[in-house]
């Protein structure tokens, strides 16, 4: 992760030493990235409660099915 941020910040350096028009590129990435970063964090937060849901769901089918 560490890395990643670091060549982030050498392309916004190389951005902005060539053009505007990398800048705006590499600031779109930027938003990205964060957005990746935050997505990714929800997902693992929400999977998580999702497997339980879904297992407790599954628990409850089996008990029904063996009780007929």
């Amino acid at each position: 992760m560490r890395a990643f941020i670091q060549s982030l910040g050498t392309l916004l350096c190389r951005a902005r030493s060539t053009s505007r028009k990398g800048q705006t590129l590499v600031e779109y990435a930027l938003i990205l990235a964060v957005i990746t970063v935050v997505a990714i964090g929800v997902f693992a937060q929400l999977g998580n409660r999702i497997t339980l849901i879904f297992s407790a769901i599954n628990s409850l089918l089996d008990t029904a099915q063996s009780s007929h």
